[in-house]
């Protein structure tokens, strides 16, 4: 695995919209330069120019629906430069990698909300990821409604974000179920406390690690 070196480790950040995923990165990220640790922080998906512009077509809002399979080969598409480009070579060069979203996602929007089957989620994750997995996934739990509350004051609402309720409630029942088979590198932390007992919890697991 390309990650399972001392020196380099793979986090990912998750969670439903309005958790708060890019305040708390940019708390770890302040760990890291803290113990001295090279770092890059990244996104999905995006992260590359390629991968961008993926992005923008799979955020943009349309009037050519995007099919379900459509949507997550996008996906695959953009991590697969994300990863070749960005991803593997910053770990082979030592540095830890902070990325905001990974699989886990894909697996709680395409599979969990869009009911997408997970064994094809599983078989490009293999095709594209090979064995790269991250090391440590925080997934910042919310109740989806107080969510996209937080989501609407930030201003106007990507095509994701203008889902049902439903939608997220199944997105967030795929997080917690991916954290139950896999606890050793998943940490649930409640993102409906203060800001300061989640940041408080993040720093309490990476104190271990660093």
């Amino acid at each position: 695995m390309i990650s399972s070196t001392a020196k380099a480790r793979f986090i990912t950040i998750e969670g439903v919209e309005g958790v708060g995923k890019t305040t708390n990165i940019q708390f770890i990220t302040a760990q890291l330069e803290k113990a001295r640790i090279p770092f890059i922080v990244t996104r999905e998906p995006g992260g590359t120019p390629v991968a961008e512009l993926i992005r923008q077509l799979l955020l943009t809002k349309r009037d050519e629906h995007i099919c379900e399979l459509t949507e997550l080969l996008l996906i695959f598409a953009a991590r697969a430069q994300h990863i070749h480009h960005v991803i593997a070579p910053a770990l082979r060069e030592g540095k830890w990698v902070v990325c905001d979203r990974f699989t886990d996602a894909t697996y709680a929007y395409q599979g969990g909300g869009r009911g997408l089957s997970m064994e094809k989620i599983a078989a490009l994750e293999t095709m594209v990821q090979g064995e790269l997995r991250p090391d440590i996934t925080y997934i910042l739990d919310l109740a989806p409604d107080i969510g996209l509350h937080r989501a609407r004051q930030r201003g106007e609402l990507d095509r994701f974000e203008q889902e049902k309720i439903e939608f997220f409630n199944r997105v967030r029942a795929a997080y917690l179920a991916r954290a139950s088979r896999d606890p050793e590198r998943c940490v649930v932390i409640d993102a409906g406390m203060a800001l300061v007992a989640v940041q408080s919890a993040i720093r309490s697991h990476l104190d271990v690690i660093l």
